[in-house]
């Protein structure tokens, strides 16, 4: 049985109604409902839970919060759970990891011996000489690699992804985000809480403010009800927010979901991280945190075993002793780091409780117990300067060392954004500040730690939020906080070492400061050589120290030193909810009814649904056969609503598209159409459409279906820094289009009742008209992307439907047969068009791709121009090709590799049969000197097997365009 809990008000978070038991290296442990693992472990006196990733040194939990790597056990799923973020579950197995041998004996334990041969960075010097010895020690260095076990028989879980929108995001439900939640959502904001634990109000659940605490139950009640009330307030616990991102972009995770956050602003009341007192063997289990015991006492109802000791480097670890005390833990003595305390009531409080006091002294050195595995006794010295101790010492017996050298804020979010660290010497804090528009600061995070003031500031970030939304706010309180909560220098360093500033690396002062000493003396150099911050707690405990070690071995200041810089995550991600149920925006055209009801085969089109081709997906062949023979030879219909759709208005309309395409558009007449090629900045084909100039200051374009939002916002950029007079609009959801072709097509419109002449002479192959279709405004171009008499009609979307239905009937005489996607893409293959993103890459430029023809050499400027006339004047080193095979030939698929004397020299990107031609087509990279008609090009096809291939002229369908200009 465990030792019984501490009674109310301690022990918040479990339900001492609802015992689980589960099983940890083989001994069953009991604990209560709302326990996490670690806390039903440490109820049982259970200290050591890990082993330290490069010493195997015994670690047990230190921050109790998820903000160290020191409790990463393993479970029968997954490696790597940190055990107090994992709820004690009924019957579950769990085991330590990292160890050879068992938890408690480790073999690998040698290696904390030997740490004197394995220096920092001596990975980046050993290993390596002489030549070859490192095919030798690579086997022994991968066997002993890595942490936990994966266990690749696990089902994965169902994740998923979510969108929210909010107008103000609070990051951090402590007093200080609660209040600011309160005060955006009183004045008319819509707002998200989020916060990484389960239960809201952060250190009011644990700590005590004052030495009366006679608020801090009454202030967290009031708040967590008003939160829970608000109908504007919407709370995301036990949820962490990972990154910040540009435009208040915030990922969050909660459980298996993530959330993708866009909110309109940010107050980041993300708390603080308590600092450790850097001594010799500062990591054995049964050091804590000042805030983990309190953690432990408050939300678990575990009272360790004792006697403690509380080392303190602010008040605060005072009250922590006397809470201690008050709980019924025998405390050996208090040591502070400082001459006295800042509240002159606290030795006397202590001294009420019979607790000894050692004022301006330090713990030198912390012992284990006869298993080596956890706290026995400390060595507490005099401090007689800097860093230094005197040769007085005490001895104190203590299974529990509690300390707290003071706060670091959470500034990894801030920083995501660009905001800038400040040292004080003053008060030996940072501060954050250059904050991006729109985020603020409020609470602990912002240096503020009285009670009143974070509550104060919280309210002010609030009232900041509304004025950021342009909503009425009262005016800020005055916030005055003076408590000095960080010690100038906790650390204390001992001639036999082994005083850790990096908990997850096992890193000791001596690896900091020979790092500088090696000539590292920039902190980011500090970290990649040395590794410290890299470890999973981000630098939350090490930042801090290594800030201030480095800027004394290369004596400048912490300002000038400053911290590694923070990149998201925030904390490790599991990659079954990165890598979960993507959210798959689903777009239909006005049609898409029609096309199920004429049983359309759907496939996806970018985020669009599109009909591939009508009929039984196990004819594929024959149904796109069929739906080609009705366009080559009669009618077909095909909706293209897909297609991107741009206007551009204005007197520099014209100078723009000049500009942003390839080929001429200033003398382009009204009434034409234009081939439009859009390249990038470095000379690579990125997208194309048709330009039809409705006005001389009005064009209208289109762009690829996937495409259009890149060429729109390129649009935009790029006039941006011309500042032409237009407007450039995209109206892809304003208009919807479908494109009638065959030979009957021009017989179809005039049963449909067109008002425009559409006879050859009247409206030639290349030319755009407005006018109306069956009593619809439309606008017609003539286009042949399928090699056949066509008119494209975009119409406004609310009357697409209707168009299609009235075509529909109007096409019945004549045969009319709707066709898809997959029928288009033979269609064009056989006409030689090529399709951007499938026939070209991240590298084409024109002149692999036969576009030549659409670049203008002699206006002065297009985006790209540079780079295409560079790439143009090289020799080609691939080019674009048509091959043809015979229809009993093994079948290239788009992707098989173009071998020239067993060489890749190219791909196939497209290939189909042409039951016109009756031959199979398709399109290839080949080597220049393969590209001639008339050559031979070798294709590796299915199973390896390959195919010579003819190299003929494009395009393989009515090479003189007859069909198109009828």
């Amino acid at each position: 049985m465990s030792p019984p809990r501490l009674e109310h008000p301690f022990g918040q978070l479990i339900d001492r109604d609802s015992p689980v038991t589960f099983e940890f290296e083989g001994e069953t442990v009991q604990g209560y409902e709302g326990d996490n693992v670690a806390s039903a472990l440490l109820g049982q006196g259970r200290w050591l839970i890990s082993r330290s990733f490069k010493y195997h040194r015994p670690r047990g939990p230190l921050s109790l919060a998820g903000h160290d790597a020191n409790t990463l056990i393993q479970t029968t799923t997954a490696a790597n759970r940190l055990a107090e973020d994992l709820p004690a579950t009924e019957q579950e197995v769990l085991s330590g990891q990292n160890y050879w041998g068992s938890l408690k004996t480790d073999y690998y334990a040698v290696l904390d011996r030997l740490g004197r041969f394995m220096p920092v960075g001596f990975y980046y010097r050993a290993f390596f000489k002489p030549q070859g010895v490192w095919r030798f020690w690579e086997n022994i260095i991968r066997s002993a690699a890595g942490l936990g076990v994966a266990n690749l028989e696990v089902e994965a879980r169902y994740t998923d992804k979510q969108y929210l929108f909010c107008d103000v995001a609070v990051i951090g439900a402590g007093p200080a985000g609660l209040n600011a939640a309160l005060t955006a959502a009183a004045g008319g904001a819509e707002v998200l809480l989020i916060d990484e634990q389960e239960r809201l109000g952060g250190a009011l659940t644990y700590h005590r403010f004052t030495l009366e605490d006679d608020t801090r139950a009454e202030t967290l009640e009031a708040l967590s009800n008003a939160v829970a009330n608000h109908d504007k307030i919407r709370v995301l616990s036990g949820a962490t927010c990972n990154a910040w991102f540009s435009d208040h972009y915030l990922p969050v995770f909660q459980g298996d979901r993530l959330y993708k956050v866009r909110a309109t602003t940010c107050v980041l009341a993300t708390g603080s991280s308590e600092q450790p007192v850097v001594f010799r063997n500062n990591d054995l289990p049964g050091i804590v945190l000042c805030s983990g015991l309190e953690r432990l006492m408050m939300h678990h109802g575990v009272c360790p075993e004792g006697p403690a000791v509380i080392l303190a480097g602010n008040d605060d670890a005072y009250l922590t002793a006397i809470t201690a005390a008050d709980a019924g833990l025998s405390i050996a003595g208090v040591v502070d780091l400082r001459p006295e305390p800042d509240d002159s009531a606290l030795p006397t409080a202590l001294s009420k409780r019979g607790i000894t006091l050692y004022q301006n002294a330090t713990v030198y050195e912390a012992h284990s117990d006869k298993s080596g595995a956890q706290l026995g006794a400390v060595t507490v010295h005099p401090i007689a300067s800097k860093g230094k101790v005197g040769a007085t010492a005490t001895h104190l017996e203590c299974r529990l060392l509690a300390m707290s050298a003071g706060f670091m804020p959470a500034y990894q979010l801030a920083c995501h954004g660009g905001a800038k660290l400040a040292y004080h010497d003053d008060k030996s804090e940072f501060t954050l500040t250059e904050l991006p528009e729109g985020m603020l600061l409020a609470g602990s995070v912002n240096s503020t730690h009285d009670l009143q003031a974070v509550c104060a500031d919280g309210r002010n970030a609030g009232r900041g939020a509304l004025r950021a939304l342009a909503l009425e706010a009262d005016n800020d309180e005055t916030v005055h906080c003076e408590r000095h909560v960080n010690h100038p220098w906790p650390i204390f360093k001992h001639s036999k070492g082994r005083e850790f500033v990096d908990f997850d690396e096992d890193l000791q002062i001596k690896d900091i400061v020979n790092s500088a000493r090696l000539g590292y003396r920039d902190i980011q150099l500090v970290k990649r050589y040395s590794t410290v911050g890299m470890g999973p707690s981000q630098g939350r405990h090490s930042a801090l120290t290594t800030a201030r070690l480095i800027a004394d071995a290369t004596e400048r200041t912490v300002t000038e030193t400053g911290v590694t810089t923070a990149r998201p995550p925030v904390k490790p991600e599991s990659l079954g909810v990165l890598a979960g149920r993507r959210f798959h925006p689903i777009r239909k055209t006005p049609m898409d009814q029609r096309h199920r009801a004429l049983g359309a085969h759907m496939i996806p089109a970018g985020s669009w649904r599109r009909p591939a081709f009508y009929g039984d997906l196990g004819h594929r062949t024959a149904n796109i056969a069929a739906e080609a023979h009705a366009v080559r030879n009669g009618v077909g219909m095909i909706d293209v609503s897909t297609l991107g759709g741009i206007e551009l208005r204005g007197p520099d309309a014209a100078e723009f598209m000049n500009r942003i395409y390839t080929y001429g558009f200033l003398k382009q007449p009204v009434g034409k159409t234009r081939y439009a090629a859009l390249a990038n900045e470095q000379g690579v084909i990125i997208d194309d459409g048709v330009a039809a100039r409705l006005a001389e200051d009005h064009f209208y374009v289109t762009a690829t279906t996937t495409g259009v939002d890149r060429v729109y916002s390129e649009m935009l950029r790029w006039n941006a820094q011309w500042r032409l007079d237009l407007d450039i609009a995209q109206v892809t959801s304003a208009f919807s289009a479908v494109n009638v072709a065959g030979p009957f097509s021009r017989d179809v419109l005039e049963q449909a009742g067109c008002n425009i002449e559409l006879s050859s002479e009247a409206f030639p192959y290349l030319a755009c008209r407005e006018g109306t279709v069956a009593g619809i405004p439309a606008r017609l171009m003539r286009v042949g992307f399928v090699g056949e008499l066509g008119f494209e009609l975009h119409v406004p979307s609310l009357m697409a439907q209707t168009l299609w239905d009235k075509l529909m009937v109007a096409g019945e005489p004549f045969n009319i047969k709707p066709f898809g996607v997959e029928t288009q893409r033979l269609l064009r293959l056989e006409k030689g068009h090529i399709i951007i993103g499938q026939d070209t890459d991240g590298m084409s430029h024109p002149g692999e791709v036969g576009l030549a023809w659409a670049i203008n050499r002699k206006k002065p400027f297009f985006v790209g121009r540079r780079s295409v006339d560079i790439l143009m004047s090289q020799p080609l080193k691939r080019q674009l090709v048509g091959f043809t095979l015979s229809s009993s030939a093994p079948q290239p698929e788009e992707g098989h590799l173009v071998l020239r004397e067993g060489d890749i020299v190219g791909t196939v990107t497209s290939c189909e049969y042409s039951p016109t031609l009756t031959k199979v087509i398709g399109l290839a990279y080949v080597h220049p000197a393969d590209a001639e008609p008339g050559s031979t090009i070798t294709i590796r096809t299915a199973n390896g097997v390959c195919v010579q291939a003819p190299i003929v002229t494009l395009p393989f369908y009515d090479p003189g365009n007859e069909r198109q200009q009828l």
